[in-house]
């Protein structure tokens, strides 16, 4: 418990984001079109969903990015920032649904696996599709962290930690703004 309050003050000190939106983020129909549109993957161009599906992985310049997303979310999913605990509304949602990442729209964390960590961002137990996340190890404070990313975007979400609920014992901390909320859908 030392370790997450340890780890809540030095985000809310270290953060200059603020969220804008209250209850979730809004998503524009923004259509994206990776410029990766090959067949073969040998240059580790697509992703193979749990259900053996090839998803395209989506390369957009740093230029592109800034003009996609908001200035919130290009600092967090882009330059790895953080946003300040409970100053977004995300993490308080409690209706069933689908969170989607706002750089690339794909489904990462379901409302069955979410749960209030009590942490002021949206906390899940486990990813809809494991394949649909990267990890990396995180020394940015002085200690290892463990970094999750969108798989298909590269897009910076949160970090994991080992202190979650049953049945996985992890806790995947997301940014709000890293999300956007499909209200009533559920996933395939």
């Amino acid at each position: 418990m030392k370790i997450i309050s340890f780890l809540m003050f030095i985000t809310l000190v270290g953060s200059n984001l603020l969220c804008k939106s209250s209850k979730s983020n809004s998503k524009e129909n923004v259509s994206i079109e990776p410029k990766v549109a090959v067949e073969s993957d040998t240059n580790n161009n697509f992703i193979i969903n749990k259900r053996g599906d090839k998803i395209a992985k989506v390369v957009l310049s740093d230029a592109e990015w800034q003009k996609k997303l908001t200035k919130e979310q290009y600092e967090v999913l882009r330059k790895k920032g953080t946003e300040r605990a409970f100053s977004c509304g995300m993490w308080e949602i409690k209706d069933n649904g689908l969170y989607a990442c706002a750089g690339c729209d794909q489904v990462l964390f379901t409302s069955n696996s979410k749960f209030d960590s009590g942490t002021g961002w949206p906390s899940f137990f486990r990813p809809d599709d494991v394949n649909m996340i990267t990890e990396a190890t995180d020394n940015d404070l002085g200690f290892e962290r463990t970094e999750v990313m969108c798989a298909r975007c590269g897009g910076h979400l949160g970090h994991v930690f080992e202190d979650g609920p049953p049945p996985t014992g992890l806790r995947y901390c997301i940014n709000s703004v890293s999300l956007y909320f499909i209200e009533g859908k559920e996933s395939k």
